[in-house]
């Protein structure tokens, strides 16, 4: 029997891990908080316009990010048996992947931008968000790229340069976005594009930062040595698509679910819609807590699957699971606490009935937030240690079956054929989260179990 104190020694690893990854993820979500409370200051419609806009971006960047998390495990199970050359070979592959996948994520947003006419969205919301799609979908291309150099970084379990990255590029979106949004020191006044064009400049900032980092590190700059003659390889470019193509599903199944919370409510009105963003938003920066224990659980799992100890490997996996529950119930109390005060930090004050009304439907919407914390937790962090088994088609199935059969039919009908409205939305978004949390952990022992067995030891 292992104890608790087995699994509580590796937190403080763990979090040494993962916090750099948080604040890296966190940074990605600081760009649309940022976003949002300056736009939010513009008014309701211009607030669900960038909502409106960024369900186009965030799908394509699931499929970006997704992708890219293919690097990671590799990595880290070529570093942790010393295979230095193909992990190169790994990193310049990912590479390759990640521009090619840029330009063509890029491409099919700003393409498909007249979509949102024939969405059945508020009129005034689509003339808003056009101008500011525009400008964002040209950020996926930095934004793709980058994640190829930190996944990299990552899988070598250097987690803190994708985090100064990060970090610098948040600076330079606040200053643009007050520059161009407002106006400021003679700058045009651009509104929601303004903070568009912000976006796209941190996210440039991002890569060349990154970039700078990986090249003079005195271990990393082995791996950029001759980057550009490496060897083109068919066989890592299929073994990183195999894992890649399952992997981007899985996030885009994920994403998919809840930007179809995004246009539900954009149906039920644009005061139910902004409501949802406000609430989204909050929820997706503590959700980044998990995405980087996640990240902790591929890297970890990954290491001890190279170096074949794979009851050591359930166990620390289980020490990441532990630590995550623990820290989504405090966010969970934190947020039926906070639930009257969030809203307002996106609205400015006032008596207007459309500002009291949002505000009044975003606390209702934390109520079940609070709940799902724990469950998007459990998900995330199951599907990260299931990655660093390299382990990705099952779950894909999970991903897909929880969010898109129970997830979503659960959501459009209590959403919009119950007087539930953007409350019922949020219920259909807690069942999916639900069903595939569990199915995934039973997936993760199920595994788990098979390669102790097979090779002869006992947990």
């Amino acid at each position: 029997m292992i104890s608790i104190a087995s699994y509580t020694k590796e937190f403080s690893y763990n979090l040494k891990l993962s916090y750099p990854v948080i604040v890296g993820m966190l940074g990605h979500t600081f760009v649309q908080f940022i976003d949002n409370v300056m736009v939010g200051q513009l008014g309701t419609a211009e607030l669900a316009a960038i909502s409106l806009g960024n369900s186009f971006i965030f799908i394509a960047m699931s499929v970006g990010i997704g992708f890219s998390t293919a690097i990671t495990p590799l990595v880290a199970e070529g570093d942790a048996a010393k295979r230095t050359k193909e992990v190169k070979s790994i990193f310049y592959h990912g590479i390759l992947w990640c521009t090619v996948l840029g330009v063509l994520l890029f491409l099919a947003v700003f393409l498909s931008r007249d979509i949102m006419y024939l969405m059945g969205q508020p009129k005034e919301v689509v003339v808003l968000a056009f101008p500011y799609l525009k400008w964002v979908s040209l950020s996926l291309f930095p934004l793709v790229v980058f994640q190829a150099f930190k996944q990299f970084t990552d899988g070598m379990s250097l987690t803190r340069y994708s985090m100064y990255a990060t970090v610098l590029a948040n600076i330079v979106n606040v200053v643009v976005n007050y520059v161009l949004i407002f106006g400021k020191w003679g700058f045009p006044e651009w509104g929601v594009t303004g903070a568009a064009v912000g976006t796209l400049v941190s996210r440039l900032v991002m890569l060349v930062v990154i970039i700078l980092l990986i090249r003079y590190h005195k271990t990393l700059s082995f791996y950029t040595k001759g980057l550009l003659y490496e060897a083109y390889s068919k066989t890592q470019m299929r073994k990183l698509f195999s894992l890649g193509f399952p992997s981007a599903l899985q996030m885009l199944f994920e994403v998919a679910f809840f930007t179809s919370a995004i246009w539900v409510c954009g149906m039920l009105g644009k005061n139910a819609q902004a409501a949802n963003q406000i609430a989204l938003n909050i929820s997706s920066m503590t959700f980044m807590v998990a995405m980087g224990l996640s990240i902790a659980a591929m890297v970890r799992v990954g290491n001890q699957k190279g170096l074949g100890a794979y009851v050591d490997l359930r166990r620390i996996a289980h020490s990441v699971f532990l630590l995550t529950l623990l820290i989504d119930i405090v966010f969970a109390i934190v947020f039926i606490v906070a639930k009257d005060a969030f809203p307002w930090l996106y609205l400015e004050s006032s008596t207007a009935a459309d500002v009291i009304e949002v505000a009044a439907i975003a606390s209702s919407l934390f109520w079940v937030a609070a709940f799902f914390q724990i469950f998007d937790g459990a998900q995330v962090v199951a599907l990260g240690a299931l990655r660093g088994l390299q382990d990705v088609i099952v779950p894909t199935w999970i991903c897909f079956a929880s969010y898109g059969l129970i997830g979503f039919t659960t959501m459009v009908y209590l959403g919009l054929y119950t007087p539930l409205g953007a409350f019922g939305v949020w219920i259909g978004l807690l069942s999916g989260l639900v069903a595939s949390s569990m199915l995934l952990y039973l997936r993760f022992r199920y595994q788990t179990s098979k390669l102790i067995r097979n090779n002869g030891t006992t947990p």
